[in-house]
C-alpha cells in the first residue's frame, strides 16, 4: 500500500514527509520545492501483544520500544499543486502522473491560511485554507474526467453491446489509477446511472461519477498543518464541520523532535504526547522544546503527524496487524526471533488470505492456521481480528 502526500505549494508537504521518514528530502518557503516524488518509510503505530503474552520480542520487520509497534509503511511526497494543474499549468501533469499508484492520500493543508492559493506567503489568517481542499479536489476530479473523456467515444460504444461491455472499457481505461471494477460499479450505483447506457450519460453525469469516484479510490485525510499558528485552530474546526477526515497537526514540531531523538537529546515515540530530555541542552534548545510542548503537545496530545498516518491507513484503507509464527509455543520463526513479524492486512481478510501475503507457496499448500492466542485450529475462511497472532500450517515449505 502506498499513501501519497499531496497539496498546494509551499504549505510544509515536505517537512511532513521528513518528519514522517526521516529523509532529507528540499524544503523552502517557495512554491515547487519538490519536483521529484520523494518516496520513504514512515511507520503505522500498534500496541504489541509482546506485553499481552508476557514475552521479550526482537522483530525482524518492525520496530518494537515498549509495547509499542511500529510497522513500516510507504509514503510519497509528490510535487505541489496549483490551479489549473490538471490542464497542465505548473507541475500538474507531472503531480498528477506521480498518483496513479497511491491507495490514498494526506492532503497536507495550511491552517494558519498563511500562503495564497499559488503557495505564496501572506499574512497568517488571510486565506481561506478551505478554498485549497475545494481546489485540490476539483483537480483531481478534472484529472480523472480528462483522462476518462479522452476516449468517452470509443468506451461508450461498448455499452450499446452491454452494460458490463462499457464498465469493463472504464476499467480498462482507469487501469493505470489502481482503480478496481469494485470501484467502478460502486460509484455508478451511487449516483444513479446503474444499467444506463453510457452513451445517454450526460457532462454532469460524467462529472459525478469521477466525483464519487476518486473519493473512494483515492480517499483523504486531511492534515490541518501549522495547527500552532493562529487562526490555525479556527480553521481545524472549520475543515472538521464539513464532515472531512481532518487532524490538527504541527510537522515542524515532529521533525524537530525526530531530529533531537536521533541525536539522543530526547526520548521520544513518534505519536507521544510528551518527550524525556536525557541530555544536556543549550538555552535555544531548551525554548524550542518548550515551546513544542506547550504549544502542540499539551494543547493537542501529539504533533498530529502519527496520528494521521495512523488514521489513514486504519480508517481509509481499513488494515489491522496480524503477528505470523512458525512456532506457536515459543512464538518464534525458525531462527528464534520471537514475534517478528508485524504483518498490515486489509480488515476481513482470512487466514488463507494471511498464508499468500506470507508467501505463494504458504498459501497454496494451506491446510490449516492455529490461533495462538485461543489456541485453536481455525480453517482457510476464518477472518482474523487485530492483534491476532497466528500460525499457518501448509504442505508446502515457505521458501
Amino acid at each position: 500500500m502506498l499513501v501519497g502526500i499531496i497539496g498546494k505549494t509551499n504549505v510544509g508537504k515536505s517537512t511532513f514527509f521528513s518528519a514522517s521518514t526521516m529523509l532529507s528530502v528540499p524544503i523552502g518557503n517557495y512554491p515547487f520545492t519538490t519536483i521529484n516524488p520523494n518516496v520513504g518509510l514512515a511507520y503505522f503505530r500498534t500496541k504489541c501483544v509482546c506485553k499481552e503474552l508476557g514475552v521479550k520480542d526482537n522483530p525482524t520487520t518492525s520496530i518494537c520500544i515498549d509495547g509499542t509497534r511500529l510497522i513500516p509503511v510507504k509514503l510519497m511526497d509528490v510535487a505541489g499543486l496549483v490551479p489549473g494543474a490538471a490542464l497542465g499549468r505548473g507541475l500538474g501533469n507531472k503531480f498528477l502522473d506521480d498518483l496513479r499508484q497511491a491507495d490514498a492520500l494526506i492532503h497536507v493543508v495550511d491552517a494558519s491560511g498563511c500562503t495564497d492559493i499559488e503557495g505564496r506567503p501572506v499574512t497568517p489568517g488571510s486565506h481561506e485554507p478551505l478554498e485549497d481542499i475545494q481546489f485540490v479536489e476539483e483537480e483531481l476530479d478534472l484529472w480523472f474526467l480528462n483522462i476518462l473523456k479522452s476516449d468517452w467515444q470509443r468506451i461508450s460504444k461498448f455499452s450499446e453491446t452491454s452494460f458490463d461491455s462499457g464498465i469493463n472499457q472504464i476499467q480498462q481505461k482507469l487501469s493505470g489509477l489502481s482503480i478496481s471494477k469494485a470501484n467502478i460499479l460502486s460509484s455508478v450505483e451511487s449516483v444513479g446511472l446503474m444499467n444506463k447506457k453510457l452513451s445517454s450519460w450526460s457532462e454532469q453525469n460524467i462529472l459525478d461519477f469521477v466525483k464519487h469516484l476518486r473519493r473512494i479510490s483515492k480517499p483523504t485525510t486531511i492534515a490541518a498543518n501549522k495547527i500552532d499558528l493562529f487562526p490555525a485552530p479556527l480553521n481545524y474546526e472549520k475543515i472538521k464541520s464539513t464532515g472531512r477526515l481532518c487532524v490538527p497537526c504541527s510537522s515542524e514540531a515532529e521533525l524537530t523532535l525526530r531530529r533531537a531523538a536521533e541525536k539522543r537529546l530526547i526520548e521520544y515515540i513518534p505519536g507521544n504526547s510528551d518527550f524525556k530530555v536525557i541530555a544536556n541542552l543549550a538555552e535555544p534548545q531548551r525554548k524550542a522544546l518548550k515551546l513544542i510542548k506547550e504549544k502542540v503537545l499539551d494543547k493537542w496530545g501529539s504533533t498530529g503527524v502519527q496520528e494521521t498516518i495512523n488514521l489513514t491507513f486504519r480508517e481509509l484503507l481499513g488494515v489491522i496487524t496480524v503477528f505470523p509464527v512458525e512456532d506457536e509455543r515459543s512464538l518464534s520463526d525458525k531462527k528464534g526471533n520471537i514475534l517478528p513479524e508485524a504483518l498490515l492486512i486489509k480488515k476481513g481478510s482470512t487466514a488463507k488470505d494471511l498464508a499468500f501475503k506470507i508467501h505463494t507457496d504458504l498459501g497454496e499448500g494451506f491446510l490449516y492456521a492455529i490461533d495462538v492466542k485461543r489456541g485453536l485450529r481455525v480453517g482457510s475462511d476464518h477472518v482474523l481480528n487485530d492483534g491476532d497472532v497466528i500460525k499457518i500450517v501448509s504442505a508446502k515449505a515457505r521458501g
